[in-house]
């Protein structure tokens, strides 16, 4: 073997080696993964998420999924001849809307269980109404009627405790159900957040078309790799955090106020985001942490 070459096989076993504490630390651990953005409409980034969370449950993570599908229901909505409507980031869900959704929401969580199947891991598609999971009340967006849209209310985690001790990889589509069983679309992110919160997750991870949280949001160069839950609220109060970001920092922090370890947000544009951010030192977005944790990455 040359030099050249052993120098590459030395580096990988380098990053190997810098992957073990992680994988000691977080083995056995739930983790939940809010797939959603680009990384859904690029074949090639689907791929890589998929590989990851393949990774992570092979190494003894138990990860669970939780997807959205904005884009794909927005398509065939104009497809059906209809026009999406939005208020303040809400989808306008009327009956026929609600019928689209839950098709095109199936039909994308059962495209990942066969992603994750021809990898070698056996997973398992529900959607929130399976099991009474996800229970929700009607959602309105600063007082406006947004139809068929839910807050969860109430999550029952026994389906997704009992696929993952049969050691299967649980896929969840964000549909619910409110007290008289009527269905609802919920808010990707907001599922994801209260499933989290339900089966105490040691880790949350946002997928999403930006790199983190910035705490210049024009200064790439500000891009914090670590934030407490005090720093976050504080960004919030002064002002630097707006748009779409807020209600995810807001999720996080949530999250890890009613017991979540840690939560990340990570640019799912880049490959291998998942395995970057959770079995590297310096990691590639965003951590939030509890005031008291200390933090784990290094130099």
């Amino acid at each position: 073997m040359n030099e050249g070459m052993m120098d590459e096989v030395l580096k990988k076993a380098e990053v190997l080696i810098e992957a073990l504490p992680y994988i000691q630390r977080f083995n056995r651990k739930i983790i939940v993964v809010k797939y959603g953005g680009s990384a859904m409409n690029d074949e090639g980034l689907k791929h890589s998420v998929i590989e990851d969370v393949t990774l992570l449950k092979l190494v003894g993570f138990k990860p669970i999924i939780v997807h959205g599908g904005g884009k794909e229901i927005s398509k065939w909505v104009e497809k059906s001849g209809m026009e999406p409507h939005f208020v303040n980031g809400l989808r306008v869900t009327d009956a026929p809307t609600m019928e689209i959704a839950e098709m095109v929401l199936n039909r994308v969580n059962k495209s990942l269980v066969q992603y994750v199947e021809q990898l070698g891991v056996l997973a398992v598609g529900v959607s929130g109404k399976d099991g009474g999971m996800l229970k929700v009340k009607k959602k309105y967006a600063d007082g406006a009627d947004i139809g068929f849209v839910g807050d969860v209310t109430e999550v029952n985690p026994k389906i997704l405790y009992d696929l993952l001790e049969k050691d299967f990889l649980p896929i969840v589509a964000p549909i619910g159900m409110d007290q008289d069983y009527q269905t609802y679309n919920i808010n990707a992110d907001d599922a994801a957040c209260a499933i989290a919160r339900a089966v105490s997750a040691e880790k949350l991870a946002f997928l999403t078309d930006i790199e983190g949280v910035y705490r210049d949001p024009d200064d790439r160069s500000t891009l914090i790799s670590e934030l407490t839950v005090s720093d976050a609220k504080k960004l919030i109060a002064d002002g630097y955090i707006g748009g779409g970001m807020l209600p995810k920092l807001s999720n996080c922090m949530d999250a890890i106020e009613h017991g979540v370890s840690r939560v990340h947000i990570l640019d799912g544009r880049i490959a291998h985001c998942l395995l970057l951010e959770i079995f590297t030192n310096k990691g590639i977005g965003t951590a939030i942490l509890e005031d008291k944790e200390t933090k784990f990455y290094h130099g």
